[in-house]
């Protein structure tokens, strides 16, 4: 009788990223980690191979971010792992689920300065919901299945696993891990009923009520609950950048997008009301502005799943700690049936007098590509951004319908996501429609997975705003510091056409307004590999509304001022 093989660390690791039903890991080998890849080699999970470790995490963010499950990359020790820092910032303060697997030179070198040794732990600890760093080869098991559970509950947040190569070649000999015993680590669910019943009677008693939805509505799938919610109340239902999509943004009470670039008719309504609940939102400075001149005379309730959260930017009337879905649920049959015509009518004719709108004098406008390219995908294709002009203009103009069909990085403002997050949104859910709409700046930072998507023949439609600047930036120096250009004309930028067809990808360009139905739909239906589109679009214009950053709602601008601006007290 033979005696059964010990698997590897290496081994076990990828049989319990099996068991956690992993699909795909995004990553890029490298010595420290050749024994994890080697046991990828007779896994029937799929190892897609990047460019760049950046890019590898954002695959991982747009898989997690595009069905709500984790997303894996797997890369090598020391610039490896550092190559990735970006890209768990981005996810952490994103609240995303993505399990990060760094390699690590052997246990007998730590702190020594070994070829490739980086104290990833340390270096990312501010950026991960929680990290470890197998000291034996024993606890392989055990903490990939707690990496998976505390990155997937509460509040959703990358987790890394630093796995030395010493124990990842030799032998482990433990067996999985099915229990989780993680003591003062707690999942809220239900809101305290007490609490409840406090935000019931407030929300009752409130005659122009406003439900502010963030990224926790997205993540629970409330969308429905907070519709019954916003239809029984009659109350307006604006949106955080992040929080798109979790409710259908043409549904008639929703106002759109909030905040420094949110429509001038949902900053009105949030000024005016007498009471706003936010579901799912942390009050950001993007939201709040002047925050000792935020909307003072209402009432505010705040539903979090973290009560980290509670009392950091606004102090509410009431706290409820839960998730989005169940408390929106509790609150509904507490509430009764009211139909507040005037706050509707008002909210209503603020919509019709102060719509979004753009001159179409002057070359071609990106808000008008964007606002076409909704028309064209109905909103329903996923859409990923960069950040930058871009972003705020795609916020704007695309009204997206499905729930997990908008990602963007909101609290890091990370360039270079964009394009890689949809390769994963692409490998996550194939047969759906993907568009990753980028800068010509940011899309420069990640390009390179241009052959990662076109290896993989993904239908990945990538459209290129290409106004030829860091554009966001140069519109704050316009605004604010005497157009002193500085650090923001990207002269030199390749014929992305061209670049495109050197990866053996569709290139296609517009230079006309009357081009870009035709071309945004030619591009929508080709299905045969990766396509890039690049709109060579007006390179002056500037994202309006406005609200200075640092700047009470009340100073927000909503066409391009005649005068000089003083200076914002925030940043970008």
């Amino acid at each position: 009788m033979t005696e059964e093989r010990v698997p590897t660390g290496g081994e076990k690791l990828v049989q319990c990223l099996e068991r956690e039903g992993v699909e795909y890991i995004f990553g890029l080998s490298g010595g420290a980690a050749m024994p994890i890849f080697d046991a990828l080699v007779d896994s029937p999970i799929k190892l897609i191979l990047t460019r760049h470790e950046q890019g590898a995490v954002h695959m991982a963010d747009g898989y997690a971010r595009s069905t709500g499950r984790p997303g894996v990359a797997l890369v090598t020790s020391g610039p490896g792992a550092t190559n990735a820092v970006t890209g768990l910032l981005t996810a952490n303060m994103d609240s995303v689920p993505i399990i990060v697997i760094t390699g690590q030179c052997v246990t007998s070198m730590l702190g020594k300065d070994g070829f490739q040794e980086a104290d990833v732990t340390g270096i990312t600890y501010a950026v991960v919901k929680h990290s470890y760093m197998a000291r034996s080869a024993e606890d392989i098991p055990r903490i990939t299945r707690e990496a998976f559970h505390i990155s997937t509950t509460g509040r959703p947040g990358p987790v890394l696993l630093d796995i030395p190569k010493d124990l990842s070649q030799g032998p482990c000999h433990a067996p999985f891990e099915d229990e989780v015993n993680l003591p003062g680590y707690t999942v809220p669910g239900h809101g305290d009923p007490e609490d409840i019943e406090a935000a019931a009677a407030l929300l009752s008693e409130s005659k122009r009520p406003i439900l502010l939805t963030g990224h926790g509505v997205v993540i629970s799938g409330a969308g429905k609950a907070v519709i019954n919610l916003a239809e029984r109340m009659s109350a307006p239902i604006v949106t955080t950048l992040l929080g798109k999509g979790g409710v259908d943004e043409t549904h008639p009470l929703h106002l759109g997008m909030l905040g420094m670039h949110g429509t001038a008719y949902a900053n009105m309504a949030i000024d005016h009301a007498d009471l706003i609940m936010s579901i799912g939102s942390r009050w950001d400075d993007r939201i709040t502005g002047k925050l000792d001149e935020f909307c003072l005379g209402a009432k505010k309730i705040h539903v979090d799943i973290d009560k980290a959260e509670f009392n950091k930017m606004v102090v509410p009337d009431v706290c409820i700690a839960g998730d989005a879905r169940l408390v929106t649920e509790d609150l509904f049959p507490l509430i009764e049936t009211n139909e507040r015509a005037e706050w509707i009518e008002t909210v209503s004719k603020w919509r019709q007098k102060y719509p979004l709108k753009y001159s179409k004098q002057g070359g071609l406008k990106a808000q008008w590509v964007l606002d076409r390219l909704n028309a064209i995908t109905e909103g329903q294709a996923i859409i990923t951004t960069d950040v930058g002009q871009h972003q705020m203009w795609a916020a704007q103009f695309c009204r997206v319908r499905g729930n997990r069909n908008w990602l963007s990085s909101g609290g890091a403002g990370t360039m270079g996501y964009g394009f890689p997050a949809a390769i994963g949104a692409a490998f996550a859910r194939p047969g759906e429609s993907v568009w990753a709409v980028v800068g010509d700046g940011g899309f420069q930072m990640t390009l390179s997975e241009l052959a990662t998507a076109a290896i993989h023949k993904l239908p990945v439609k990538c459209l290129i705003i290409n106004n030829n600047y860091l554009g966001m930036v140069r519109q704050w120096q316009e605004l604010f510091f005497d157009n002193r250009l500085s650090g923001v004309d990207l002269e030199g930028n390749p014929d992305f056409v061209k670049l495109a067809q050197a990866y053996g990808i569709l290139g296609l360009r517009i230079k006309r307004a009357a081009d870009v139905d035709r071309i945004l739909e030619r591009a929508h239906a080709y299905n045969e590999g990766p396509c890039v589109v690049v709109a060579e679009v007006s390179k002056g214009d500037n994202v309006f509304p406005m609200i200075p950053s640092g700047s009470p709602i009340s100073s927000m601008i909503i066409e391009k001022p005649k005068e000089k601006l003083e200076k914002p007290t925030g940043s970008t």
